[in-house]
Order: C-alpha cells, then sequence, then structure tokens
C-alpha cells in the first residue's frame, strides 16, 4: 500500500567508489538494479562532462576526461600513491559491495538524525559517512527496516518506476568510523554503534537478518528490468 508521508528526498550517486558523491534529481536505474553512474569506477565528478577533478590540498586542481583520459589518470594516481594503480570500469552494474544487491541503499532522514545525535555529529556528516543512495524524508528512525523482511518472506516495494525487492540491512565497514574531510578514526565506533542499534531495534525490523548489529540501510535488488526514479517519488510498499 502506498506510504503518502515517505518520499525520496535525496539521491546521490558515487561514480567513484569511496569518493564523494554526486546529488541529482533523478536517475536512471540499470537492468542490473545499480543506479547510472554509481561506483563506475573503483575527487569530483561531473556528470554532463564525465570529467573527474582531483583536488589536492594546497595544490592546483586536476581534470581528466573519463572517456579519453583514463590512461593518463591510471598515471597520475600511480605516481601520487608510488604504486601502480589500474582503472576498472562497470558499466552495467558498477562495483557494489553486496553482488547479490548491487541496487541502490535506502536510508531514512530519522535514522540518520538518531545516529547523528549518537555521536554529536551534523546530520550533514552523517550522511556523508553512511552514504546511501536514495534518502527518504521520514522523521521515524530505522523507517527502512520495514523494506526487508526474512529471506522466506522478502518485501518488495515500488520507486518511481522500478519495483526493488529489500535484500538485508546493509553491513558496514570501516568508512563510518572516519571523519569524511579529516579522515580521523572514531574510537570504538562499530562497537558503540551496534551497542545502540541494538537497544533501539524497532519492532518492525526482521531480527533474524542482524547475525550483528554494525548494519544501517538496506540494500536492494531489482524486481524489474531498470526505469527511472525522481526526488519526489512516493515509496509504495507492495
Amino acid at each position: 500500500m502506498p506510504n503518502n508521508d515517505v518520499q525520496v528526498s535525496r539521491i546521490t550517486v558515487y561514480p567513484v567508489k569511496s569518493l564523494d558523491g554526486v546529488d541529482v534529481p533523478q536517475a536512471d536505474v540499470l537492468p542490473s538494479g545499480a543506479l547510472a553512474f554509481d561506483r563506475q569506477l573503483a575527487a569530483e565528478f561531473d556528470l554532463d562532462t564525465v570529467e573527474i577533478t582531483i583536488r589536492i590540498r594546497g595544490q592546483s586542481a586536476t581534470t581528466f576526461s573519463l572517456t579519453q583520459q583514463t590512461a593518463e589518470l591510471s598515471r597520475w594516481l600511480s605516481e601520487f600513491f608510488g604504486s601502480e594503480i589500474q582503472l576498472i570500469e562497470n558499466m552495467d552494474v558498477g562495483h557494489p559491495d553486496d553482488l547479490q544487491a548491487p541496487g541502490p541503499t535506502i536510508l531514512g532522514t530519522g535514522s540518520l538524525q538518531e545516529v547523528a545525535s549518537w555521536f554529536g555529529w551534523p546530520i550533514t556528516q552523517t550522511r556523508r559517512r553512511f552514504r546511501a543512495n536514495i534518502e527518504v524524508v521520514t522523521a521515524t528512525p530505522f523507517w527502512e527496516d520495514r523494506c526487508f523482511g526474512s529471506p522466506e518472506q522478502p518485501i518488495q516495494f515500488r520507486m518511481g518506476s522500478v519495483v526493488f525487492e529489500g535484500s538485508n540491512p546493509c553491513a558496514r565497514c570501516a568508512v563510518p568510523s572516519r571523519d569524511p574531510d579529516t579522515g580521523e578514526v572514531f574510537p570504538r565506533f562499530a562497537a558503540e554503534f551496534a551497542k545502540r542499534r541494538e537497544a533501539t531495534l524497532p519492532s518492525w525490523a526482521e531480527r533474524s537478518r542482524f547475525d550483528h548489529f554494525y548494519r544501517l540501510s538496506v540494500n536492494t535488488r531489482p524486481d524489474s528490468s531498470g526505469g527511472r526514479i525522481a526526488v519526489g517519488d512516493v515509496v509504495e510498499i507492495l
């Protein structure tokens, strides 16, 4: 049934895995379920010109075309890091962490606000730490946990013209523990997060999907072949 009070409020693609994202008003969903341009390369990315600009503090910016200068970019990165760097591009599915659920990750604004309150961070920084593709506007913390069920009873939902299946709550890596600007690590972040997440797990969450509680946002897979989603689309749980 439609959840008219829950809408897509933000769409973010991360063209270069682990680097900053780009907010877009709408995004095409590839047949694989991945968003177009998301984690396409494993900086600043211009979706119109397909260029990446690398900025190093104290130095001028350098821009490369990702359609014509990938070899030059590989050489630049190799020289900077002191070891051979090879760019690997995947236009079909990107480089998702969960190969069984390559669709966009979904996270609610209420969840970001709740987690931000745990650690005294501004919500803008918390958003950059957890790097969800789709943010839905809802004041209820962990609303998105409604979007997955047990393996035997998966949950389907529609955004825009695309039907998705919620796969599982997303297991987090070390990235959320690091300040997105300085790289400083928050001590014992995973343990503290897991403790609070377990204590606040909502009644609608399928607890069997939590083998540990260092999980936030929902991994998805497509149940339809491509389409488009846009800011303002209503999230409809089917």
